[in-house]
């Protein structure tokens, strides 16, 4: 059940990252290279957060683990459910930072290789594969980023300690509620 709550977290935190700069595909490093001209709000540049107090939810949209006791997939619907909304400060540094493909590299130790990196004109298409402790996890994340509002979804699948495969699917949507609290 740690694992799982690992790669939950982490899609969690991947969400939240944002993003600010494009990456090709296939690096492996995780290292980022901006679009040449691109600005932020243009239709072929990536698109940056604005600063401010952020709304994120959370929702397990699939948990399929084949062999997994009933309890076990209610259980995670259960802990999803009652996590609730958390609010986050993100700092006008923070969101001039923001970076993806570095983000999801992090979580796994700079351990992936990228098959898909597409992130600007307010989408977000990001797929590969990141190994940690041993493991592989292949990871999906595409969706919407707009400044004021996010909406990705989230696919992680591992092999399952019950035997084949386990997957993962979350939706993260956040949302400016206005100026950081002090």
């Amino acid at each position: 059940m740690k694992r799982f709550a690992t790669v939950a977290a982490l899609g969690v935190a991947l969400a939240l990252a944002g993003c600010g700069k494009s990456d090709d595909a296939g690096k492996a490093d995780g290292t980022a290279t901006a679009d040449a001209g691109a600005t932020a709000g243009t239709a072929t540049g990536p698109i940056k957060r604005e600063a401010g107090n952020w709304k994120t939810e959370v929702k397990l949209v699939k948990f399929d683990m084949p062999g997994a006791p009933a309890a076990m997939k209610d259980q995670m619907a259960k802990q999803f459910a009652s996590a609730g909304a958390t609010e986050t400060c993100l700092t006008q540094e923070q969101a001039d930072q923001e970076d993806i493909a570095n983000a999801m590299a992090k979580g796994y130790g700079d351990a992936c290789t990228w098959t898909k990196n597409a992130i600007g004109g307010g989408t977000v298409d990001v797929a590969g594969t990141c190994t940690a402790n041993g493991q592989k996890v292949d990871l999906a994340m595409a969706g919407t980023m707009e400044p004021k509002k996010t909406d990705m979804t989230i696919t992680t699948k591992t092999a399952a300690p019950t035997g084949g495969q386990m997957e993962m699917q979350m939706q993260v949507i956040g949302t400016n509620i206005g100026p950081c609290k002090a």
